[in-house]
């Protein structure tokens, strides 16, 4: 039995996650869930969402899959209960997991389009609060404490992440590029205060593919191509960073890519090192290449990815970790074991060992559990 350290899985918010944490003043206004013509929405503000689930689909034939459910009696407990989740992963020999934010998308920057600010500031700590007391809480030894923060202000941003920090956070939920979405991008300073926390922290900074969009709604859209193309965001936003300032400035920085693959490393680090060198001397750029702020500076995630396993060589075994998805589409549980096996068949040991748990349990200081091992597992197989 493999045992599995995924850095990629997604929490479904019960509907009670802003409505008894806010303020009461604002408990009619902040998130919450209502129900109309027999499915739910999420509404807030002067907005109403439909978003539920965002494609968490775990546990039904694939014959059944839909673009989201409808309301949460559509998805298996493990969505959105922790309790549930925690036995789900463990059967399935996942014993560590991160989960990324569904409602406020998932770098958290849904919350910098409230028209309200105070409301916004207080949903993320509301966010934070619930990840860290109830779904981390159920299940101390398994969910990976990763928190969200203010993406419309650097100095709240870290003030948030320092609280988070005192309450036990291992982890920071990021977005890809916020230029994308009408904020400061990272050839400016402006996030340096963020930035600095972090690297006096040495806390993971996690970005997964589509934290730089708008919306989360896939409603009406068939998602086929954007998820299949999903890497190229990952790749686009990856080499901004190794191109920027910011790995320059503090390179300390732990810098997660999240569910953007693997199998494009070599050839984008090899293109950008050599458009650095073609144009350096024009646009002034310094001797740190590209290359070697990712090898330095950042890790990537993969769940079945067999071409991106050939080529890890050509960048870092020790940079590469793996993620279960949980609940989307792209999870391969709940026969985990079996595709791991499937995926890994011909690589050695030690090195399934460290893209399936220990390159993990380093970066985020949360190591498996022993305990939940020995209950759980017969015998080691990676």
């Amino acid at each position: 039995m493999y045992h599995l350290f995924s850095v990629d899985d997604h929490i479904v918010e019960p509907a009670d996650v802003w409505s008894s944490r806010v303020s009461a003043k604002y408990r009619e206004v902040a998130p919450h869930v209502v129900r109309e013509d027999d499915r739910e929405f999420w509404c807030w503000e002067n907005t109403r969402e439909a978003t539920m689930g965002l494609n968490a689909v775990a546990g039904k034939p694939r014959s059944e899959w839909g673009m989201e459910p409808a309301r949460f009696t559509d998805m298996i407990p493990g969505c959105y209960n922790p309790t549930a989740r925690a036995a789900d992963l463990i059967s399935n020999g996942i014993f560590a997991s991160v989960a990324f934010p569904t409602l406020p998308g998932f770098g958290g920057r849904k919350f910098a389009t409230f028209t309200d600010k105070d409301l916004a500031l207080e949903c993320v700590r509301a966010w934070n609060d619930f990840v860290i007391d109830e779904w981390c809480g159920a299940a101390p030894e398994v969910f990976v404490p990763m928190t969200i923060a203010p993406t419309w202000d650097a100095e709240l941003a870290a003030a948030e992440i320092r609280r988070c920090l005192d309450r036990g956070t291992k982890a920071l939920c990021w977005i890809e590029d916020p230029a994308n979405i009408g904020l400061p991008g990272y050839h400016t300073d402006f996030w340096d205060p963020m930035w600095a926390v972090c690297q006096e922290a040495e806390l993971p900074v996690c970005m997964h593919i589509g934290s730089a969009s708008a919306s989360v709604s896939l409603e009406g859209r068939i998602p086929i191509v954007e998820i299949a193309a999903a890497f190229a965001g990952a790749a686009r936003s990856s080499v901004n960073m190794m191109c920027s300032p910011i790995p320059r400035t503090f390179p300390g920085l732990k810098l997660v890519w999240s569910e953007g693959g693997i199998g494009w490393i070599p050839a984008a680090i090899e293109r950008a090192d050599r458009q650095w060198l073609r144009h350096k001397a024009w646009t002034h750029l310094d001797d740190t290449m590209p290359s070697e702020i990712a090898r330095r500076n950042m890790w990537f995630c993969m769940i079945e990815e067999p071409v991106g396993l050939k080529y890890r060589h050509d960048f870092s075994i020790d940079r590469i970790l793996w993620e279960s998805d949980y609940p989307h589409a792209d999870t391969p549980w709940p026969d985990t074991q079996a595709a791991v096996h499937e995926l890994f068949a011909d690589v050695p040991e030690d090195e399934v060992r460290k893209i399936t748990r220990s390159n993990a349990e380093e970066l985020f200081k949360f190591p498996l559990s022993q305990r939940l091992i020995d209950a759980h597992t017969p015998a080691v197989v990676g």
